[in-house]
């Protein structure tokens, strides 16, 4: 037993041993049957500090592969039978990381109802469309499981959360931001939104695909727009004589 032990108050022991098992949770290149224990060990333990960093085994990806998925697998079932009290923690580590976030939604979702595992994705999405993120992955990923998951399902949350991601930096975030406004279904601002985008992307070709198409997938018109949005039409895509965007066959 070192000084640390002797003199540390109990939460402080515990905050140690924690950091302890993370260091060795996450250890890419060791032992698998080391990480394996750990997993075992912050299961047993089923404190929130103990499931919290249980999810920290999402963030790394080991070799082989398999081994990979299997320990993944291993910690969301425990994360799942661990219920209410694995809620909070795998909120947590859906805002404050970066990697591993499709896991900690899928933890989730054998936890909760999918319309709070949707209101979770929503919530992180609306608070990275206010701040800088130099990489989109969290985002797209997000986006993803929107789309995967929650099709057919908008409304004015949804929109306040994806209508700003329209104005990402990144060309792939406006691209699925584009994506999923058109499978959560047409509303007004929604096509507004994407008209608006496509008319700053006019010279980008892969966005200006991406949102005729998705304005055809809506059916929607492009009423007060349709001398701007005939001009940038390309093929297969034709404006009807209601201004709808269409897709030849």
């Amino acid at each position: 037993m070192g000084l640390f032990d002797l003199f540390a108050s109990r939460e402080d022991r515990e905050k140690h041993q924690l950091e302890k098992l993370a260091k060795k949770l996450t250890e890419k290149y060791g032992p698998p049957e080391n990480r394996q224990k750990v997993i075992d060990q912050l299961g047993s333990l089923g404190t929130a500090a103990a499931l919290a960093t249980l999810c920290l085994r999402f963030t790394v990806v080991v070799e082989p592969g398999i081994a990979d998925g299997e320990e993944k697998e291993t910690t969301r079932r425990i994360l799942v039978e661990a219920g209410d009290a694995a809620v909070e923690p795998l909120l947590r580590f859906v805002h404050e990381q970066e990697d591993g976030i499709a896991w900690g939604l899928h933890a989730l979702a054998g936890i909760l109802p999918a319309d709070r595992v949707k209101a979770a994705a929503v919530k992180e999405l609306a608070h990275l469309s206010r701040v800088y993120s130099r990489d989109p992955d969290k985002k797209l990923v997000l986006l993803k499981w929107l789309v995967e998951h929650h099709a057919g399902v908008g409304s004015a949350e949804v929109e306040d959360a994806l209508v700003p991601l329209l104005e990402d930096f990144s060309d792939d975030v406006r691209i699925s931001t584009t994506r999923a406004l058109a499978a959560l279904g047409p509303s007004e601002r929604a096509r507004e939104a994407l008209i608006q985008l496509l008319l700053r992307d006019r010279d980008n070709a892969r966005v200006r695909g991406e949102v005729l198409g998705a304005l055809a997938d809506l059916g929607a018109d492009v009423k007060g727009f349709r001398p701007s949005v005939e001009a940038l039409l390309v093929e297969p895509f034709f404006l009807d004589r209601e201004g709808r965007v269409k897709r030849r066959a």
